[in-house]
Order: structure tokens, then sequence, then C-alpha cells
């Protein structure tokens, strides 16, 4: 998208933490892009830039900035991107309602997993096969062989971008690892919101329980039941988890059970 503009300016409120104070005192949208554009030495310009807020969830007057960007700065192209935006939009006293359109980011399904791989003649197929007409037996066994592949990795976006890349089931893991390894140490920043311990067994026990409906009495035997919902909650608010839904865990694959 960066390439379709003439000049591109990526903000990272974690990275950059300098840039915070631009944004401590008013937030007149125009203010904002003259200070950014001296800062970075690069013109914002309606039509031309695109200014991005990466990890905005960092910097909360940021995201209230931008219903003004909406309101008195309409032309120009502005994107934000955060991580479990959800809970830093609780700590804000309003937001702009109907000024920001939210777009979440899920996994890959497994009919993107066939297009990632490059196998759009089988997915075409797919999708037309009904039980009145069904698939050949020798597409129908590559179909399910792709599936249980599929089922392995997991749908994040990075480790079917290595799959595809080398076909490395190893290296897929070592990803899948870091993954949770990053996800559990993230835990600890929200333990105001939920106990960290609860947060870890109930993301525990939402792997476990993957494929079925989500029973908290399993979570955690000395855990009361109070506790438990809200860590469950917390899961779902941060779209790590769907207590309700049976395929709670397709992110992880089935490398998050212990098998």
């Amino acid at each position: 998208m960066a390439g379709q503009f003439d000049h591109f300016l990526e903000v990272n409120f974690e990275e950059q933490r300098q840039v915070h104070t631009l944004f401590e005192g008013d937030l007149d949208p125009r203010q904002l892009c003259e200070n950014l554009s001296l800062l970075y030495n690069v013109p914002i310009q309606p039509g031309k830039t695109l200014l991005f807020f990466d990890e905005i969830q960092a910097c909360l007057p940021a995201i209230s900035a931008l219903r003004f960007f909406y309101e008195k700065y309409p032309e120009l192209h502005v994107i934000a991107a955060g991580s479990l935006l959800e809970f830093a939009l609780a700590d804000l006293p309003s937001f702009g309602v109907g000024r920001v359109r939210s777009i979440f980011v899920y996994p890959l399904s497994f009919d993107e997993f066939l297009q990632a791989n490059g196998e759009n003649l089988l997915l075409d197929a797919k999708k037309k096969a009904a039980p009145e007409q069904p698939l050949q037996e020798p597409i129908h066994q590559k179909l399910i062989g792709l599936f249980k592949r599929f089922l392995v990795l997991g749908g994040m976006p990075e480790v079917i971008a290595a799959y595809v890349q080398s076909h490395d089931l190893t290296r897929c893991g070592q990803i899948l690892d870091d993954l949770i390894t990053s996800l559990r140490t993230d835990f600890v920043k929200y333990r105001k919101n939920v106990p960290f311990l609860r947060i870890s067994e109930i993301f525990d026990s939402v792997v476990q329980q993957a494929g079925g409906k989500f029973v908290y009495a399993k979570a955690h035997s000395q855990s009361n039941h109070k506790q438990i919902k809200e860590a469950g909650g917390f899961t779902n608010h941060g779209r790590m988890g769907n207590s309700d839904h049976p395929y709670v865990c397709q992110w992880l694959g089935i490398r998050g059970r212990k098998l």
C-alpha cells in the first residue's frame, strides 16, 4: 500500500518513545503533522503521504488523536495498528465512535492456506464440490493431506510464510514456540486486569480443550470460578481465544497441545 504514495512515514510508538511528547499537548492534526514532518524529515501531504502509526497502544493520546484526523484533516491517509488495542481503549474516557474504522487481523483459514501454497485450482474445485458431485478420490486425498498439514501448522501468517518458503516443519515449530513465548511475556503487562497466573492457566486450558466447548471447571481446580471467568474474558477480549467456539486455537495448530 505504501508504494502507492510518494511518501511514507511510519511512527512506532514502542520503539520511538521521544515522539510521545508531541502528543502531550493539543491534538490538532495539522500541527501534529508539521512536527512529525520535522522530526522524521518526511513531507506529510494529503494524497501524497501515507501516515502509519504502529504500536499505537503505547501512546493513548495518539489513539485519541485519530478522531481529530478524521474530523479536521480527512484528506490525509492515516492508518494505525496495535496489539491488544481493546485494553488500551478501555483506559480512554472516550473514543471516536463512527470516526475510526476498525479492521481485525485473524489467523489464516484453510482456504487462505491453500491460496498461500499456490493451490488455487484445488481451492476452486473444493468450493464447487458437493455430495452429488464429489471430488475424485486422488484429489480428495490430496486435499485431506493438505488439511492435516494445516492442522499441524495453525494459521499464523509468519508460520505459513515460512512453510511456503522452505517446507521446514522444524523451523515452523520454532516460530510457533517464539510466538507463544512472546504471548506469555505479554500477560504480565495486564496483571492489573487479571492475575498473571490465572491468565496463564486459562491460556493453557484453552489449548487443551480446543475442538470442543470450553469448560471453566477444567481450567484449574485451585482457582475460583470468578477468577477463571475473568481470565477467560481476558483471552476472549484480546482475541487470543474464544471459549464459545470449537475452533478456539486455530492459530496454534495442534502443536499447542501436549500430545
